[in-house]
């Protein structure tokens, strides 16, 4: 691995930055292109760490590419904003080489969309907040559900559990389907987001069924063309936006929280120091280590291949 994690972007000016996530950062390529970088970040309890993870950023990259090929080869009618993962050539000609090849295997250029403003979430086994929710009330995003589920259970049918898209800082806030709706504005458009959103997670969760995984739940984002039509934006089915969980090992964990593919390791020590939500936390080499190697074993069972960046 590389000896630093790239938790800072910096294109020299070559390109104007057009925001910075918690973990990508955007530049605009053009009026109608977009540049994604995703650093080595990493967030937990919506704070971002000191330090990130090294080569998180081009594991990511590289699931959600697969991703992007994998879900229009099952769903031909699903538009992405997807377009290569080839840098633009006007950063391959000027800058510094080894910054090239930093930059290579965590960029992607997209189409350049209005974004609606929802996380669109499915799930289809119960755990994290929707476990939270349910034992206080019964229901799940307003959704009730029957009584006497257990921690990590398979729910009858994968359910849209969507939340609100939080500005940087603040938290995103879980929302019944009704009024994600209405936040969306147009029948028509919330109607599709739902559709594609479980079609998608059907895809996937038969996918990952065939590799030993299970997928607990998935966070989707969506944009609108210029046609006004709903399509597929942001990162797609990795471990920083999905709940990747052991097939052979779920059952025996039924109840309790099952061992995952994704930062549960890095949730998990940092409640164990009392730094959950704390900022300015530095992450140990060998907490860093250990939630790598989940991330990079997630991407090998579920793409087939070995992890290579570029």
């Amino acid at each position: 691995m590389a000896p630093t994690a790239v938790v800072e972007v910096d294109l020299k000016g070559q390109l104007p930055k057009i925001a910075s996530g918690k973990v990508r950062d955007l530049f605009a390529v053009d009026e109608n292109t977009l540049l994604f970088v995703t650093s080595d970040r990493i967030s937990a309890y919506d704070v971002v760490m000191k330090n990130g993870i090294p080569h998180k950023g081009a594991l990511l990259t590289a699931m959600s590419v697969f991703w992007f090929h994998y879900l229009q080869d099952k769903i031909p009618t699903l538009k992405t904003h997807f377009l290569t993962d080839a840098l633009p050539e006007s950063l391959e000609t000027s800058l510094d080489p080894s910054l090239v090849a930093l930059l290579r295997p965590r960029s992607v250029q997209v189409r350049r969309l209005h974004v609606v403003p929802i996380e669109s979430i499915v799930r289809g086994y119960i755990a994290g907040s929707a476990w939270s929710e349910y034992k206080k009330l019964g229901a799940v995003n307003g959704i009730a559900l029957q009584a006497g589920l257990v921690e990590g259970q398979k729910l009858d049918a994968p359910l849209w559990t969507p939340s609100t898209k939080a500005e940087a800082g603040m938290k995103d806030e879980n929302i019944s389907p009704e009024r994600a709706r209405a936040l969306i504005g147009d029948g028509r458009i919330a109607r599709e987001i739902e559709r594609l959103s479980l079609e998608i997670y059907t895809a996937a969760a038969s996918r990952a069924e065939e590799v030993g995984i299970i997928l607990a739940d998935t966070k989707l984002e969506f944009g609108l063309d210029e046609a006004g039509d709903v399509v597929l934006v942001d990162e797609v089915l990795t471990s920083d936006s999905s709940r990747f969980w052991l097939k052979a090992t779920w059952e025996e964990n039924l109840g309790r929280a099952q061992p995952s593919f994704d930062k549960q390791y890095l949730r998990d020590w940092l409640v164990s120091q009392g730094l959950k939500g704390k900022g300015n936390v530095v992450i140990p080499e060998e907490v860093a280590s250990q939630t790598a190697a989940r991330y990079r074993e997630a991407y090998q069972m579920l793409t087939g291949g070995e992890f290579r960046s570029k």
